[in-house]
């Protein structure tokens, strides 16, 4: 296959290029992938490649938007406005019985509700309404003792976090991300599509399995962790597609905190430029104490994640980065993309691709860039 891979990287961040090059060549159908990289204060990577690709184009980003949603619980916590450890009850006073009302805000954060989704789950119209889940969550039974287990609450954590964002302000998550976060930074990753932006937007792409892939996809499902269906929507009759979810038009309207996120490779590095102080040379958003919290490992001594049964995997919201660092903190997203900060570099990362990769979650080719973009960020640092 042969696609031409554009853009720019700073002197010193070739191999960066090569790296994402060699990959994009050995891909059996474009990946319609994009790549940022922010060290120190300035961009340094800005790369695309893809038959329908450019620069600015904006695609789904799936569960890349949690980064975003608990970056605005992160910084309200820092400001006080929210206490993680206070119960969510105290904020949520509907948020009770079968033991959630002892629930803290800090376990809500750190998936440990035991509300991985509703019994009858959500149509596409329902799950792109985060105010309609947490409504219907307040009254659900959880599937474990609040705070004794933890489970990734895919479709749902953001809508939980943000009713919690809702009480406590007054405005959604998505208004304060909006207007604490995207707006001031010029961030081009959003919850909720403006309808002028639409002529960037270009939609998620299904991958094509080869037989072999497709084999090992089925063998995976009827191997799944009994909860894990049930957390991604697909316990229903008529199983939530991922594809039909980032594409579906109330999706991009209305950008559900949990994975409704709409923005390229450039937003998801500025995210995460923005948080730790290295976009442009503008203030942090997170001062050094609050970016290490959430860094740090929450619910490691819960034992296995019941959801995917993966160990030690999240920080608070966010998802632990062990190959990057332990200061490092990001979120991946289904279609294979990345986003990461990592204050001991000074690196923040943006990956996306709109052609789902296979198995799904993070893509393999995260591996070699991340790798290339730390050798090239401490390359500079000896420079």
């Amino acid at each position: 296959m042969t696609v031409n891979v554009n853009g720019t990287v700073a002197a010193g961040w070739e191999p960066v290029r090569e790296e994402f090059g060699a990959f994009v060549a050995a891909e059996r159908i474009s990946p319609e992938a994009q790549l940022a990289v922010y060290h120190r204060g300035r961009r340094v990577v800005d790369l695309w490649a893809g038959e329908d690709t450019g620069a600015d184009t904006l695609s789904g980003v799936f569960s890349i938007t949690k980064g975003a949603a608990h970056l605005v619980v992160a910084l309200l916590a820092q400001d006080g406005v929210l206490e993680l450890d206070r119960p969510v009850s105290a904020y949520w006073p509907e948020f009770t019985g079968d033991g959630k009302e002892g629930l803290t805000v800090r376990q809500l954060v750190a998936h440990q509700a035991g509300l991985v989704n509703t019994d009858e789950g959500f149509d596409y119209e329902e799950i792109a309404d985060d105010a309609l889940i947490a409504a219907r969550l307040a009254g659900q039974k959880p599937r474990w003792e609040p705070g004794t287990a933890y489970g990734y609450h895919a479709s749902v954590i953001g809508a939980l976090t943000g009713e919690v964002v809702r009480r406590a302000t007054g405005r959604s998550l998505q208004e304060v991300y909006e207007e604490r976060i995207r707006a001031p930074f010029g961030i081009d990753l959003y919850m909720g599509l403006p309808e002028a932006l639409g002529e960037r937007w270009k939609p998620v792409l299904d991958t094509v399995l080869t037989p072999a892939q497709a084999a090992l996809r089925a063998a995976g499902a009827a191997r799944a962790p009994e909860l894990q269906p049930v957390a991604f929507n697909q316990h229903r009759d008529q199983p939530m597609d991922l594809v039909t979810f980032a594409n579906h038009p109330r999706v991009r309207a209305l950008g559900p905190a949990s994975a409704g996120g709409m923005g390229s490779a450039r937003g998801v590095a500025a995210l995460y430029a923005a948080a730790i102080g290295v976009l442009d040379g503008r203030p942090a958003l997170l001062t050094p104490r609050t970016a290490a919290e959430v860094a740090r490992p929450h619910g490691a001594e819960l034992g296995p994640d019941r959801v995917t049964t993966e160990s030690d995997h999240f920080a608070l919201g966010f998802e632990r980065q062990p190959a990057v660092g332990p200061a490092a903190f990001g979120h991946s997203g289904a279609a294979g993309g990345q986003g990461f900060a990592d204050p001991a570099t000074g690196v923040a990362y943006g990956y996306t691709r709109r052609r789902f990769g296979f198995p799904g979650g993070v893509a393999y080719e995260n591996g070699a860039l991340t790798a290339a973009v730390l050798k090239a960020a401490g390359d500079a640092g000896r420079g």
